[in-house]
Parts: structure tokens; sequence; C-alpha cells
């Protein structure tokens, strides 16, 4: 199909150039290639499309229609082509964006939000899933995920921003439970896990100051595969929670939840932003990460990441 595509282009500046030779010299090819171009398409379509003589060129009927239809075939094209450039260069078309509930609901739409009313030209479709979108399949231009590290020599990884994990209860639950000093004690206590994550009952502390390291695991009775659910118990005083920073800045600040452990330190996350590599990104994606990276570079406590090359 591509090759009969391409002799149609040849057979068109054939007609337009009125010769055989200008035809050649217009497309960069010899002589000789135009002509087995030609050939092949009347070969193919079983008609003779141009007349041949040594003084000029003329179509036949069934040429005059053909050549119509390959100049509607060049014009599309050429409006295709247009329309590359303008979702290339602009910040035009369609946009698609996967990340989870908690993530798009709390940062990545008020992250983009004044950007997306600035382009109206732009239409975004947020896919908020916990589960692990493709980004081929998908048709995924951005996806934004929380993890201690990604590597895919298939796509481009952005570290948008350190996101440090707290354990966090409500002032009642802690005035009415047993102290914790250290993170032994942790074992009387009850945990309200989010499940989705892995080992979720298995906690790696490390001492601020000291260094020193503890692991234990805690035990549970609720649970849930959300964080605004889990937050809602927690604060209820059904328990502990290990949650984001990024998911509990106004509660901490607010006082309704309260860190347990200061002094200890679990292991950090790093956001990600994550394209499909390719060589050349629509400038929307490229504006979309700088809009993305300047909120996370202001979050309190938060750290941005130099862009990855």
């Amino acid at each position: 199909m591509l090759d009969q595509l391409r002799a149609m282009g040849v057979f068109a500046c054939v007609v337009e150039k009125s010769s055989f030779s200008g035809a050649a010299r217009d497309l960069g090819i010899t002589t000789s290639a135009v002509s087995q171009q030609i050939r092949s398409l009347e070969q193919d379509m079983e008609v003779t499309l141009l007349h041949r003589s040594t003084r000029k060129l003329s179509l036949t009927e069934a040429g005059q229609a053909f050549f119509h239809s390959c100049q509607e075939m060049l014009a599309a094209a050429e409006r295709g082509k247009i329309r590359i450039n303008e979702l290339r260069d602009d910040l035009v078309g369609d946009l698609r964006i996967a990340t989870t509930p908690e993530l798009g609901a709390l940062h990545v739409v008020p992250a983009l939000s004044h950007w997306m009313s600035a382009h109206r030209g732009l239409s975004v479709n947020f896919e908020a899933d916990h589960r692990y979108i493709d980004l081929i399949e998908g048709r995924i231009d951005i996806a934004i995920r929380m993890s201690p590290k990604i590597e895919d020599q298939n796509l481009t990884i952005i570290p948008m921003a350190r996101v440090d994990q707290v354990l966090v209860a409500s002032p009642s639950y802690l005035n009415q439970s047993a102290p914790i000093s250290r993170p032994e004690d942790l074992k009387n206590h009850d945990l309200i896990p989010v499940n989705l994550m892995n080992n979720y009952q298995h906690f790696s502390f490390q001492h601020a100051t000291n260094g020193e390291s503890v692991t234990i695991d805690m035990k549970t009775r609720l649970q849930t595969n959300n964080v605004f659910v889990a937050k809602s118990l927690c604060q209820q005083g059904h328990g502990l929670t290990r949650i984001l920073y990024l998911d509990v800045q106004k509660e901490l600040v607010n006082g309704s939840l309260v860190e347990v452990l200061p002094d200890w330190n679990l292991p950090a996350f790093t956001l990600y932003a994550i394209t499909s590599k390719r060589e050349q990104q629509p400038m929307k994606i490229h504006r979309c990460l700088d809009a993305l990276k300047q909120y996370f570079s202001q979050l309190p406590g938060g750290r941005t990441f130099q862009e990855a090359s």
C-alpha cells in the first residue's frame, strides 16, 4: 500500500510538470525511476493513465479521474502534516494523565488547574486508578507514580519530589492508649494499613540523629485499600496509620492527626512523572510537566529533583 501511495504522488507530479524529466528533477530521482512508478501503477490497475508521445504527455479518461484522486490524497496528507505540527508544537488536542485517585484529587488536579484553564484547546483525561496502566496500551501521555525507585529503559522517568512516609494517630487515640516512645512500643498498638502497599505490616525505622535501625511488624484489625478511608479511621481513633506526608499535611497542621515517633524515619518514596520514550515529545507534554514540577517543588517539606536526562 505504501508503495502505491508513493507511486500516486509521482504520477501527480508528472501530470503537474507535464514531463517525466521535470517530475524526476522535482522529486530528486531518476527519469527511469519515474517511468517505472507509472508503469507499476498502470499494471496494478490494468489501465493506461497517460498517452505518451515525443512531444508531450496527455491524460487518458482514466488518468484524468485518477489524477483528481491523487490530488485529494496529497491534499489530505498535507492537512495531516499541518495537524501533526499543531499537535506537536501547540497546546491542543488530547492529553491523558494516569495517577492514583488520592494523588489525582489532592495534588495533580490542583497542580494543573490554572494551567488547564489557560489552555482551553486541550482535552484532558485523568485515568485515576490503583492498578498499573501500560502507557502504550492505555495511550497515556504522562503517568504520575510513587515508588522507592523506577528503572525502565523504554520510559522517560522524571523525579519530581521526595516524599516521606509518616506514622500518625489522632490525639484521642494517643491519650487513651499506651505511650509510644520507641518503635518497639508499636507492638501494643493497632495498625490501620492501606493494603495496596507490599508488606504493609512491616516497618523499618531509622533514628534521625544516631542512625539506630529497628524493624518490627504491627498487628492489624481494620484495613482498607484507600488512603482517604484509612485517614478517616485514624481520625476517629481506631489506630495508627502509615501515610505519605503529601496526603496528611493539612491534618498535621490543624492538629486532627499527630505524627508518632517523629525522631524515627521511615523509608522515603520518590514521586515520578513518566512518559513514553520518543525523540520528539509534543509541546503539551513538556508544558504539563513544567506545571507539575513547579507545583511539587513548592510543597512544604518537599524537594525538587533535577529533570532526568
